[in-house]
This record gives C-alpha cells, sequence and structure tokens, in this order.
C-alpha cells in the first residue's frame, strides 16, 4: 500500500432521534459497507453523508449498514468534516490517507476498512442518487452475482448536466473496453457498484489511480466471476447546484492514452492479431499483383530455353518496372508474419497469466481466510517459500 492509513471510528452513542445503523434487531442481519472516497470534497461532503446516511436508515429492516470514508490526502476540510460527522454519527469511519495516493488506492483502503456481506462504493458527489444502493442490492441478492455495476449506459439508463466531450468520449470508451473484452457489459469505467464482500476483499489490485474499475472487472472474468449491471441516472444537476457550474475536468489524450492501454490489458492479441491480418490482406493483394507483373515478362522472354534463366530476368525485369509492389509486398509480409506471430504469442502468455492468477487467487484467499493454517504451512516448508 502506498502512504500510512489511519482511521477514526467514534464509539459515541447516536443522538436519541437518530437511528444506529449497527444495532439491529436480528444479529444475523446482512451488513453493507458504503464506501465513499474522497478528495478536495469539502463543499458537497456533509450534505453527501447526510442524504447516504439517511437513505440508509430507511434500510435498516432489511440491513445493518456501515459507511466508510476514505480522504485520499484532501487538502481542502474534507478531513475534518468528515472526522466531525464520524463523532456523532455511529457506524461513520474515516480513513485518512496522508497524501493523495489515486482513486486505486483511496478503493483498495476502503475495500480493506470494510467487514460488509455486501460492499457499495458511491461517489462523493452524489452523481448517482442514494437510491441506486438499494436497487444495486436488490439485483445482486437476486443474481448472486459477484459484482453488479451501475450504467448510465444499459438500456433505461440516463445521463444529465454532463458535458457533451465527457459523455461522449465516456460512451466510446466504455463500448471499446467492452469490444476488446468479449464482455456484454455497457460501462466497465463506472465506480458506482456493489460487490460481495468476500469477493472484493479477496480480489489482489494493483491499480493506484482511475485504472481501477476496468482492472476488477478484468480479474472478476479471469475469476468466472458473474457480473451484471443496472440501468442508472448518472447526474450532475447536484453538483453545478452547489459547486456553480462543473466543467469536466477529464483531459482528452489521457483518457484516451488510459483507454488504449487498458484495452490492449484486457486482449492483447487482438492490437496484434487485427493490424496482422490487415497487413496480410495488403500483402495478398500485392503479391498477386507482383506474380502478374513476373508472369507477363515471363512469357515475353521467349529466346531464354533454361527456366530458372528465364525465370531470374522476368523478376528483374518485373521489378524494374514496378518496385513499389515489391517493395509493398515484401514489407507487409514481413510486418504480417510477425504480428500475427506476436498475437499468438501474447494469447499464450495471456493464458498462462490466467491460469497464475487463478493459482495465486486461491492461495491469497485461503491466506485470508484461514491465516493460522497459512502461516503453519509457511513455518512447514521454511526457506522453499
Amino acid at each position: 500500500m502506498n502512504g500510512t492509513t489511519t482511521t477514526r471510528h467514534t464509539e459515541l452513542d447516536p443522538p436519541a432521534a437518530e437511528h444506529s445503523p449497527l444495532e439491529m434487531p436480528a444479529a444475523d442481519t446482512l451488513l453493507v459497507s458504503v464506501i465513499i472516497p474522497a478528495f478536495n470534497e469539502a463543499a458537497m461532503l456533509q450534505p453527501t453523508l447526510s442524504a447516504v446516511c439517511r437513505y440508509m436508515d430507511s434500510l435498516h429492516h432489511q440491513y445493518r449498514w456501515e459507511v466508510i470514508v476514505v480522504n485520499d490526502g484532501s487538502r481542502d476540510q474534507t478531513g475534518p468534516i468528515a472526522d466531525l460527522f464520524a463523532a456523532s454519527h455511529r457506524g461513520v469511519r474515516v480513513v485518512h490517507h496522508p497524501r493523495n495516493c489515486g482513486l486505486g488506492q483511496a478503493l483498495r483502503s476502503g475495500f480493506d476498512a470494510s467487514r460488509g456481506d455486501y460492499v457499495v462504493v458511491l461517489d462523493s458527489d452524489l452523481s448517482y442518487a442514494p437510491d441506486h444502493i438499494g436497487l444495486l442490492l436488490n439485483r445482486i441478492r437476486t443474481t448472486q452475482a459477484k459484482v453488479v455495476g451501475a450504467s448510465p449506459y444499459a438500456p433505461g439508463g440516463q445521463v444529465s448536466y454532463v458535458p457533451w466531450l465527457r459523455r461522449v468520449m465516456s460512451a466510446w470508451a466504455n463500448r471499446f473496453l467492452s469490444t476488446v473484452a468479449g464482455s456484454s457489459l455497457s460501462t466497465l469505467t463506472g465506480m458506482v457498484r456493489v460487490y460481495e464482500g468476500r469477493f472484493i476483499r479477496a480480489l489482489s489490485l494493483r491499480s493506484i489511480g482511475m485504472e481501477v474499475s476496468p482492472e476488477i472487472v478484468y480479474k472478476s472474468l479471469l475469476l468466472r466471476a458473474q457480473i451484471d449491471e443496472i440501468p442508472a441516472h448518472l447526474d450532475w444537476k447536484l453538483q453545478q447546484a452547489v459547486q456553480g457550474g462543473r466543467s469536466s475536468s477529464m483531459r482528452v489524450l489521457p483518457h484516451i492514452l488510459s483507454t488504449v492501454f487498458t484495452g490492449f490489458i484486457f486482449s492483447p492479441f487482438v492490437f496484434f492479431l487485427l493490424p496482422g491480418l490487415l497487413l496480410l490482406t495488403l500483402a495478398i493483394y500485392t503479391n498477386v499483383w507482383m506474380m502478374v507483373h513476373f508472369y507477363d515478362h515471363y512469357q515475353a522472354l521467349t529466346q531464354y530455353d533454361w527456366v530458372f534463366t528465364r525465370a531470374s530476368v522476368a523478376v528483374g525485369q518485373a521489378y524494374q518496372a514496378f518496385p513499389h509492389t515489391f517493395i509493398v509486398g515484401g514489407l507487409s509480409s514481413m510486418l504480417a508474419i510477425q504480428l500475427i506471430s506476436l498475437g499468438v504469442l501474447s494469447l499464450q502468455s495471456k493464458q498462462y497469466f490466467e491460469e497464475l492468477f487463478h493459482l495465486g487467487s486461491a492461495m491469497y484467499r485461503y491466506a485470508r481466510e484461514k491465516p493460522e493454517t497459512a502461516d503453519q504451512a509457511r513455518e512447514d516448508l521454511g526457506p522453499s517459500l
């Protein structure tokens, strides 16, 4: 983990009028952890937390709950606001990063701190209204999926008050990633999701930035985990009202490069195979014309009796007359063979990685669930581990 995190959890009794989320009538009621990563969100954090707690209170007959705010090294008053709110609301905890580590690290800290049977990730600016929590929980309990995402691009989804460029780029980026991943999901980059608690805590993640969301989908697909999504409403109206308007912070070139790189991680062989096949098509076309030119000159060289001499002269004359055909045909053939070979090798490497990831995930999950047994195994094996 990059940096050091500190967690503050108050055990103060809540005000008399406030419902206590961790004291339900039934001890076996499912616990829901709501993770809210926040970076410089002082303007909206308090109303966001109030809205989320009110909504979770409305689900008290179904769930116990906890809210985990991950203050990712904010330079404004996000940290003190979160601490003050947690001091008067039991069940709200705050994890502090001493410096900004990125969204991926914030989510990883939140997952590690969570205790819920289900873990919900929500935007700190309420781009998705709190009632999406209930919809996500209903779907994951109905389908028994490991991951359920909120998608504004799914049939029935909506996008409101989002800048045109960001909306278009996001839609096409998700379409591209879905294609290369061979998935039917309409949103792979979205952060608002619900996870089966044990699954997400046992999933080994490496990303520290925005690429964490596609990484979770990618590794879930490798583990053959069921992933589902619900139509959602992405709405920036509240942000504009609170902050006096919000412009897209998405930088075009970094976003494009990040999307392409993520697509390469999903399906590296496609990036070699498709260009290789296109070049192979060009090579076949030019090589056919090269053979036509050779045949025409060969037929005209009747003065040579020996076949090999006749063919050699025909090649030289054909090249002299049409050098570009020979050059393009030769280069495209070599590049096509190289790219297709790299595609095959990357496919083989991807299969090896999947096998290792399955094995590593099983060992990691076993170590988390049975640490005493894992420690004993390490002691028995000694230096061989």
